[in-house]
């Protein structure tokens, strides 16, 4: 019978429920740490909210005492995963302090914490490849990020994740934990938030292809207006009903996109590992918002988008992180991890989800 015990911070974002459904897959109990809302969040793990093994805690991060109250109280938890943070690029450069309370200063509460209560539990940070920013680690015509590629964070948000990887470092060395981040690169699901540029895509294909089809007349379209996809009647020249078009920022970007169920699996294989270290995970491959629009568009048979898409500048980064491309040589060495779903495999996971 297995004891072990984790607790999850940020259990109702998209890796924290992926990682709740892989760790009550090995028998864990399973302690959701969440902070409270005046609104239901809870529906990506709405599917294991009665399971036996797996329960809920009210904390808020940012509050310290709040912290302390939930490790003292589980105190016999085995590992513990901060997965929680204020994760949206653009909105940390509108709401720079909360993103630094959530984000940084939250790292260090449960650190601190683990510290004070005297606790055996290992340690999971969740660190993030937008530290990296505009830096990269170079050979000839190929350029990578890896544990040896220095931070040059871009964005409030990365600058916060900094100050949480440097944490762990510190109090690894300090205090002797078994304290480990993972630089995640980009990873995407079905479970994504609405706001990312991968799930915004396939969502709204989903949500056109509906309209689409829910036209009871025989039209034609006119995709030449600005903003809008407009309809014309094939009996005459009046319009019928308009969908909004796709709108977005950059997109000659390149990431390194992988899928959060194979992630959730490395953060738990480091936590196994003898040593704590810290570990770049990815796919090793970068592609750019056109081809992922091209995979997502081609999956419904749409080969021509470009009508379809607004480059708006509001969706633009004050500060942009142009090139993402990751090795994850080091935890492949170490503990044997590979990814397991391709970037095509990625694309039309989320495509189908967003069609039903």
């Amino acid at each position: 019978m297995n004891n072990k015990k984790a607790l999850i911070f940020g259990i109702t974002g998209q890796d924290g429920s992926y990682l709740a459904d892989f760790l009550l897959g090995k028998s864990y109990k399973v302690v959701g740490v969440s902070r409270r809302t005046s609104t239901d969040n809870k529906s990506r793990i709405q599917h294991i909210l009665h399971y036996p093994n797996f329960s809920l805690q009210e904390c808020d991060i940012t509050d310290a005492h709040s912290v302390y109250w939930t490790l003292d109280k589980h105190d016999d938890a085995t590992e513990i995963y901060n997965l929680a943070a204020q994760s949206f690029v653009g909105t940390s450069f509108r709401q720079p302090g909360l993103t630094w309370d959530v984000t940084g200063k939250g790292c260090l509460n449960i650190l601190q914490s683990i510290v004070d209560l005297k606790l055996n539990a290992r340690f999971y940070q969740a660190s993030s490849s937008e530290m990296f920013g505009s830096s990269y680690s170079c050979c000839g015509n190929s350029k990578w990020q890896d544990e040896n590629t220095k931070f040059l964070p871009q964005s409030p948000y990365a600058i916060a994740k900094c100050a949480a990887h440097y944490m762990t470092r510190l109090y690894r060395e300090a205090y002797g934990l078994h304290a480990s981040a993972g630089v995640l690169f980009n990873h995407e699901s079905a479970r994504r938030g609405e706001q990312f540029v991968t799930r915004k895509i396939t969502k709204w294909i989903g949500e056109y292809l509906k309209w689409k089809n829910s036209l009871t007349e025989d039209f034609d379209f006119d995709l030449k207006t600005s903003n809008e996809i407009w309809t014309i009647r094939k009996s005459g020249a009046v319009f019928g009903p308009k969908f909004p078009k796709l709108r977005l920022g950059n997109l000659d970007a390149y990431r390194d996109w992988g899928h959060a169920a194979d992630f959730v699996e490395a953060m738990w294989m480091m936590l196994q590992q003898d040593q704590p270290d810290d570990y770049v995970i990815c796919t090793g491959e970068t592609h750019t918002v056109r081809e992922f629009l091209d995979a997502a568009f081609g999956r419904v048979g749409i080969d021509n988008w470009s009508d379809l898409v607004v480059q708006d500048p509001e969706f633009y980064r004050p500060a942009e992180v142009d090139y993402l491309r990751g090795t994850y040589a080091k935890a492949k060495n170490k503990f044997g991890w590979t990814p397991k779903h391709s970037f095509i495999d990625l694309v039309n996971c989320m495509v189908d989800a967003d069609l039903q």
